[in-house]
């Protein structure tokens, strides 16, 4: 994730003015669909569970203005520079040269929304004719989100480049991207005969090339998939708009807002940090033992949040100074969060399972269920890092704190701890759906700071309803373009190529897993989870079920390998996101996240010969 410089061009106030004025109307909006859709499913759930008169019509409304809040959530974070990007290259380069970078990256999601614009309002008219069950309305106004939502990522676009860079690198970043928009559209017919070279030129070479130029994930998978799809087949371009919308309106996917504004509050409300204060009154008189807390800390936090930003800010400034005070390096402390950061990808409710659910039809209850031992192993395995490294650590000037006083800590922070424990239960005992439970986590975190800890700062909401706006439109707008892409592959046939070829591996089972966690680690630090996923999870998952590896374990040995390549630097995102939310310089970590990543992936392998751990309770 990536933030551009927000450069107001000389001479042209008015263009910061314009952007100010519509982007504060795109927030708000986003805002109150955020609101709209928790207040829909929660209603939803009391009426059906407690009223026992369930609303036939909740689930197609949340559905109606899911789509409208991914879209917007798109537009938002377009606006602040909040789409998920690889900048590694374009961060080496001197100040003039990066301008001129972003205007290029700009003007690539310019090109790649005015070429969908009007598949989209196609897409969007042929809607009308359907008419929704429940609701009994016209299917187009859900279906509109997508050009309006276009429609507006174009517009602040537009204003972006005109604001970020001169007028002169403006046009040569159009002119560019313009240039190779109009050399592929010329060489169409050269296309034609080319057969799966295609799919190296564009899934390879085109969606590379723009991931590392510093372009948008999401648009480099748009650009890639409509450049395949317009110039080397047959197919009608609103297709492309459909599989987008497909893979953006999956209902479980609802789960990713939520989550996210569930995190914020849990860190809003002071319910992070009562848990972090027990843990470390627990263990904070041991050698290593503010590490440990810093282990069982992001385990607790990650089983509430489902955001690793969010996980990593709330932990991070309640541990960091008292480990500082104790002698602790901040390259240690970097290396550490991020390396937890990766460990505690499979606790539920982690949006990466939310996506493997959505894209591969493995029951939600069922990852969620699994997910929770094998993260116990991999931070087992730190531990026993963490105890080598801090074996003379010097604790002479610690003092243990008293039982009574760590009685009074578990008390306060009882309520926090049971909020998993609640979300879990709420879906086992069938209270509400996987999608559902994240809105009865968000009227508890509400009542608990409201009512136990006397800590909700009404001031904060709305920043945090457009911050959830913005990550989960960004994150959604990859899963559409990623669909796309998928269902693209799938046409060319080689989805079928690849399960004869992973099927064929020598070795079988064990083989097929060695190479896919080599593969998501790869995947995991150039994609983050996410795309991956959607990418290669339909693809992989049949052929896993063919060798006899169970989909469950077979989703935990993913989401671990995709979490090594995530926080492992130099590429992974996750890394970098650590030593900002812990104020810390990227070389420092490098040396001491070494240890702690072996050891993930030795848990991980341990994981992998061991099914057990992933379904023994299941």
């Amino acid at each position: 994730m990536h933030d551009a410089p927000d450069i107001t061009a000389p001479g042209r106030p008015w263009l910061a003015r314009l952007d100010a004025t519509l982007g504060r109307l795109v927030e708000v909006s986003a805002a109150l669909l955020v609101v709209a859709d928790i207040c829909v499913l929660f209603w939803g759930v009391v009426a059906r569970f407690m009223l026992h008169r369930p609303l036939v019509w909740s689930d197609e409304l949340a559905s109606l203005l899911f789509l409208w809040l991914a879209m917007m959530g798109a537009v938002v974070a377009l606006r602040r520079g909040e789409h998920m990007r690889m900048t590694a290259l374009v961060s080496k380069a001197n100040p003039r040269q990066r301008v001129l970078l972003e205007a290029v990256a700009t003007s690539a999601c310019l090109a790649f929304l005015s070429l969908v614009a009007w598949p989209a309002w196609e897409y969007a008219a042929d809607e009308r004719a359907i008419t929704t069950s429940a609701l009994e309305i016209s299917n187009v106004w859900r279906a509109a989100a997508l050009p309006v939502g276009i429609a507006l990522m174009a517009v602040f676009a537009t204003l972006r480049l005109l604001r970020v860079s001169n007028l002169m690198q403006s046009l040569q970043a159009v002119l560019l991207v313009g240039t190779i928009v109009g050399a592929f559209w010329v060489a169409g017919p050269l296309f034609e005969n080319l057969g799966r070279l295609n799919l190296l030129i564009f899934f390879v070479g085109v969606v590379a090339s723009c991931v590392f130029a510093g372009i948008p994930i999401a648009f480099a998978f748009g650009l890639g998939t409509f450049g395949y799809l317009a110039l080397t087949t047959g197919t009608p371009l609103p297709v492309i708009v459909g599989r987008m919308d497909e893979g953006m309106s999956h209902l479980i996917l609802l789960a990713v807002p939520l989550f996210v504004f569930l995190g914020l509050l849990i860190e809003m409300t002071g319910m992070a940090r009562a848990m972090v204060a027990f843990l470390a009154g627990l263990l904070g008189h041991v050698k290593g033992g503010l590490s440990y807390v810093l282990i069982g800390a992001m385990y607790l936090v990650s089983g509430i949040s489902g955001s690793k930003a969010a996980d990593m800010a709330a932990v991070a400034p309640a541990l960091f100074p008292e480990m500082k005070k104790r002698g602790a390096k901040e390259g240690d402390l970097v290396a550490l969060l991020a390396a937890t950061g990766a460990q505690t990808e499979t606790v539920p409710p982690s949006l990466v399972l939310i996506t493997i659910g959505s894209v591969t039809g493995v029951s939600i209850a069922a990852l969620f269920t699994g997910g929770l031992l094998p993260a116990v192993v991999l931070g087992l395995v730190l531990c026993v890092v963490v105890r080598y490294r801090y074996r003379h650590e010097d604790l002479s000037l610690v003092q243990r704190t008293p039982w009574k006083e760590v009685g009074r800590l578990l008390l306060i922070a009882l309520p926090a701890l049971a909020l998993p424990f609640v979300i879990r239960a709420a879906v086992v005992e069938g209270v509400a759906t996987a999608t559902e439970v994240s809105t009865i986590g968000i009227a508890y975190a509400i009542l608990a700071g409201l009512f136990v800890y006397r800590q909700f700062d009404w001031k904060r909401l709305g920043p945090m309803l457009v911050n959830t706006a913005a990550l989960s439109g960004a994150i959604l707008l990859i899963i559409g373009t990623a669909t796309a892409m998928a269902w693209g592959l799938t046409q060319s046939g080689f989805s079928r190529w690849l399960a004869e070829m992973m099927g064929s591996l020598p070795g079988g089972a064990p083989m097929f897993l060695a190479v896919s966690i080599v593969a998501f680690v790869v995947l995991g630090s150039v994609l983050e989870g996410i795309p991956a996923i959607v990418l290669f999870g339909p693809l992989l998952f049949p052929i896993a079920r063919q060798l006899g590896v169970h989909d469950v374990h077979y989703a935990m040995v993913v989401v671990l390998s995709m979490g090594l390549g995530l926080f492992a630097p130099p590429l992974g995102v996750g890394y970098y996101a650590a030593c900002a939310i812990g104020r810390v310089n990227p070389d420092a970590g490098i040396r001491p996240i070494i240890g702690y990543m072996v050891a993930l992936l030795i848990g991980t392998i341990v994981v992998a010969a061991v099914p057990w751990i992933s379904i023994g309770f299941l």
